[in-house]
């Protein structure tokens, strides 16, 4: 389809890829933006001409990758972007040495004002080499996160209502939701779906160096997505930061399955008072153990992603299991909890309420009059 548009040349100006996050929505972009870039493109760009060998390698002047940072310490004010476009290369470079790993989403990442200014001015100027310059903006609702000016999201929307003859515009984002209306009322939108549990598989094996079993169990759990299945890879010191996110995942089942009210503050205070930020990721993967829950209750358990959830469920509840409509509501539990985890908010308070109203969701009573969590 993109190949058409630009073979017909009808290819928008702006486009907002959007989809869960790690199923391939920035790589997509860079892709367009060698298709854009070709010298002799045709269905896929050619990869042999000189301007699709410099976007592999992300040297392509004309093609301008940005993407949440953390905010370097020190720089306020005009040298913050100076500051964020040096940090902005540091990461280019990592990843033309290292173009598979996880990126830890649980660091306080924005897009911030200095740089869309940056990118403004750098759209009123010409392409270096050809006729288009590309703007990649990846994750950009975190223009309007906490950790964010949100003036830089009027900043972009502001280049997305008058962009330059030439200028190609393309957003990613997991949670189009929180881009302003505006934003995304001026981008044609595409989803990227969820990849097959094959092909996530496949790539952990040939491209990651996963053994076929790993790989197979891991691809199980990624739920479509290779870059939440790079989070099982061991890091540096040996950790894997998703398998540790999943355990926690349990716990909080457990605690909201076990008989004894004081387990919701066991594993509440297990969690840092602050940092709320940092639930995000977890709130995902606790969607993901909910969704097996249901699936045990409804007799379906080779469904489940989460092997430990059957015997958590013959352990907390015995054979009075949940039904699996009450197990679906806890869903909704899950998204408020998301939604103020974004927020300001202490963790420890907020998973001792989750677990409260999952508790009474998975017994079959109401959470309205409790309203723990509003």
């Amino acid at each position: 389809m993109l190949a058409r548009a630009r073979r017909e040349q009808t290819f928008p100006s702006s486009l907002l890829f959007h989809g869960a996050r790690g199923v391939g929505k920035q790589r997509l972009a860079l892709w367009t933006a060698q298709l854009l870039l070709c010298e002799a493109p045709a269905e896929d760009p050619c990869g042999k001409c000189h301007s699709c060998r410099l976007v592999l390698g992300l040297q392509h002047p004309d093609l301008h990758w940005h993407f949440p940072m953390v905010r370097p310490k020190g720089a306020t004010g005009d040298r913050l972007g100076p500051a964020l476009e040096e940090a902005r290369a540091e990461r280019l470079e990592a990843d033309r040495a290292k173009p598979i790993r996880f990126i830890n989403l649980v660091e306080p990442n924005g897009i911030y004002l200095a740089a869309m200014q940056g990118l403004r001015r750098r759209a009123q100027t010409r392409p270096s080499m050809g006729e288009n310059q590309i703007f990649v903006v990846g994750d950009a609702e975190a223009m309007v996160s906490q950790e964010a000016s949100p003036e830089a999201a009027n900043a972009l929307l502001k280049l997305l209502e008058e962009p330059p003859p030439g200028t190609r515009m393309i957003l990613t984002s997991s949670e189009p939701g929180r881009l302003l209306p505006t934003i995304r009322s001026r981008t044609v939108p595409i989803h990227v779906s969820r990849l097959p549990r094959e092909m996530v598989k496949r790539f952990l094996v040939e491209q990651a160096g996963f053994d076929a079993a790993a790989a197979g169990r891991v691809s199980a759990m990624a739920d479509g997505s290779i870059g939440r299945a790079l989070g099982f890879l061991p890091d540096e010191e040996g950790d894997t930061p998703l398998e540790t996110l999943r355990i926690k995942a349990l716990d909080l089942v457990r605690a909201a399955l076990s008989r004894k009210q004081s387990e919701a503050f066991r594993v509440a205070l297990s969690f840092s008072p602050t940092g709320g930020r940092s639930l995000v990721e977890l709130l995902d993967f606790l969607d993901q153990a909910i969704r097996d829950v249901a699936a045990v209750a409804a007799g379906a358990p080779e469904r489940a992603v989460n092997p430990e959830i059957a015997s958590a469920l013959e352990r907390g509840r015995g054979e009075a299991l949940p039904h699996p409509t009450d197990a679906a509501r806890c869903l909704a539990v899950i998204e408020r909890c998301r939604e103020l985890a974004r927020g300001n908010v202490n963790p420890q308070l907020l998973v001792a309420g989750l677990i409260a109203e999952m508790r009474r969701c998975l017994a079959g009573q109401s959470t309205a009059a409790v309203g723990i969590i509003p």
